[in-house]
């Protein structure tokens, strides 16, 4: 059921922001990039990245990216007004982004990138 919600969300994101298809190009280029990635479909929807096994985020396909961080650095990033608590587990470590333009989308990258360096550290300690 979830990939059905979410290939019908991925229709009206063609039709309605077919530039953020682009976004997701572009975010999923550079993640593949970084040593140790790889991509699946998530469990409720969108594609996820991850590291070793691990997941780094997920962004589903209307653009809503979601990333797991510890306390301590989610309240950095809810500090900067730019991320919110995350849609349903808002007393977690995860938070979420939504994606609406192509500075939206660095900045996801940007997010995405600190939750990968934090899985690498701590795998590598």
């Amino acid at each position: 059921m979830p990939y059905l919600f979410d290939s019908q969300l991925m229709l009206w994101t063609l039709f309605a922001r077919p530039q953020i298809l682009d976004a997701f190009d572009n975010i999923e280029l550079e993640v593949l990039r970084w040593q140790g990635t790889g991509k699946r479909l998530h469990k409720y929807g969108g594609i996820q990245f991850d590291f070793n096994g691990k997941e780094i985020g997920h962004i589903h396909s209307n653009g809503l990216l979601d990333i797991r961080f510890n306390r301590k650095i989610k309240a950095q990033l809810l500090a900067e007004n730019r991320i919110t608590d995350h849609h349903v587990f808002e007393k977690s470590g995860w938070i979420s982004f939504y994606i609406e333009n192509e500075n939206d989308a660095q900045y996801a990258k940007e997010l995405l990138r600190k939750a990968y360096e934090g899985l690498y550290d701590h795998l590598h300690r």
